[in-house]
């Protein structure tokens, strides 16, 4: 009879572990993965939302664990692309190492569900567009014609009848399986005739488009952008882009039907308008025009790693680029930046180099694995002061070793970009 204890005893562990009601002994869903689930990854993983698959729910997460390591840890997903040790962005929704950690354990324990009650929803700072002063939809709803990748400009009346200015921005997607990404263009009433023809050559609502709107490189003018997750945002406090009545919004739609079958879309964007600001704002393109106007930002056929560069102080020519919103010579305040190339792109960054020295570099964007498909705007959360006699350098890798024919300059899809933009005002 003395080992009739220790066999009951055993047997009883041997059920409880079996039922599964033992205590898990490493990361549980509801404990560890879903507060950080919910804060960096539903924007997209919900239902109706762009991922091919939710993780506010333990029965879809624990059926994909195998990807959700791999992707956590390669770093792929979430699709945050600025480097590390660069510069610091509001709303950073990347991975620590530790948080990686707790993904790729919780996989290797068994991805076990723990218990309901042990979840602790995570403060997230709110996010979004403070109000909504105007709203413009796409005029008809459109259902994507190319697969698996569509993209498509469409004309919108500016909801504007007196001069106003954009101090927020906030896009809508119609039907958010198929929406990619979106950016607003401004057609001010000068160069609206221009991108008119460009939709009047094309049947149906809209045209064609990839890298830009069309039409001459300096005729649209940015006023924002949305990517999956995105709730919309407030430009720096008393700054605005000026809009003007009688103008449109070129809205360039990047529609992906890869995981949904095309839809009808009738996307929307939402404004926050003032009629004055403390100081007018641009967003500001930067390349080496050079590039564009005499194409010779060559990338040959056969090279996997060709790198164009560009450096120049914009303060001696922002008058003319700027139409004298902001005068030349004057220090400027940087409150944000974006990187844009195709599909060839591989790496790319956008410095200030102070008084054009080189060893006096200060990173503002490094996206040191580019993605066509994951592109943004990244705020900053200090803004930089950009002085007379400092540069800005532009550096851009491409790989076209598998290519057959040499790479320039262009906006259609077999071309390529080197192109930094930012969000800037006077300092003063």
């Amino acid at each position: 009879m003395k080992n009739a204890f220790p066999l009951a005893a055993l047997l009883a562990a041997a059920a409880s572990a079996c039922s599964g009601s033992s205590t898990p002994t490493g990361p549980t869903y509801y404990k560890d993965v879903k507060p950080l689930a919910m804060e960096k990854c539903v924007r997209c993983h919900t239902d109706g939302g762009i991922a091919p698959f939710v993780l506010d729910k333990y029965a879809s997460a624990a059926e994909h664990k195998k990807a959700i390591k791999i992707a956590v840890a390669d770093r792929t997903m979430p699709p945050w692309k600025p480097g590390p040790n660069c510069n610091e962005y509001t709303d950073d929704f990347s991975l620590t190492d530790a948080q990686i950690k707790v993904f790729t354990d919780w996989v290797d324990a068994g991805a076990q569900a723990g218990d309901e009650k042990d979840y602790v929803e995570p403060q997230i700072t709110k996010r979004g567009l403070s109000r909504v002063d105007a709203s413009a939809r796409m005029p008809v709803a459109y259902t994507p014609q190319q697969s698996p990748d569509d993209y498509r400009c469409f004309l919108i009346d500016m909801p504007v009848t007196s001069t106003q200015y954009v101090t927020g921005f906030r896009a809508n997607p119609g039907d958010p399986r198929i929406v990619h990404h979106v950016i607003a263009f401004y057609a001010s009433p000068s160069n609206v005739a221009e991108f008119q023809q460009l939709d009047d050559r094309e049947p149906g609502v809209g045209y064609t488009c990839f890298g830009g709107p069309g039409g001459n490189p300096t005729s649209g003018k940015w006023l924002g952008s949305w990517a999956p997750g995105g709730a919309g945002m407030d430009f720096a406090p008393g700054t605005g882009l000026k809009v003007e009545p009688g103008s449109k919004i070129v809205l360039q739609v990047h529609y992906n039907t890869s995981m949904q079958e095309p839809v009808p879309d009738q996307t929307s964007v939402d404004f926050k308008l003032d009629a004055t600001v403390a100081k007018e704002a641009i967003v500001q393109r930067w390349t080496n025009v050079d590039w564009v106007r005499n194409r010779t930002m060559n990338i040959p056929a056969g090279m996997a790693d060709v790198v164009h560069s560009f450096e120049f102080d914009p303060t001696t020519v922002f008058g003319f680029i700027s139409n004298n919103v902001i005068p030349s010579g004057v220090p400027l305040t940087i409150y944000s930046s974006a990187l844009h190339m195709h599909t060839r792109g591989v790496s790319a960054r956008f410095d200030i180099r102070r008084g054009g020295d080189k060893a006096k570099t200060e990173c503002m964007l490094d996206i040191p694995n580019w993605d066509f498909h994951w592109q943004g705007s990244y705020p900053f959360k200090t803004p930089k002061t950009f002085q007379p006699g400092d540069t800005l350098y532009l550096e851009c890798h491409h790989d076209n070793a598998k290519g057959t024919t040499e790479l320039n300059w262009g906006e259609g899809t077999g071309d390529e970009m080197c192109l930094g933009v930012f969000y800037v005002t006077t300092a003063n």
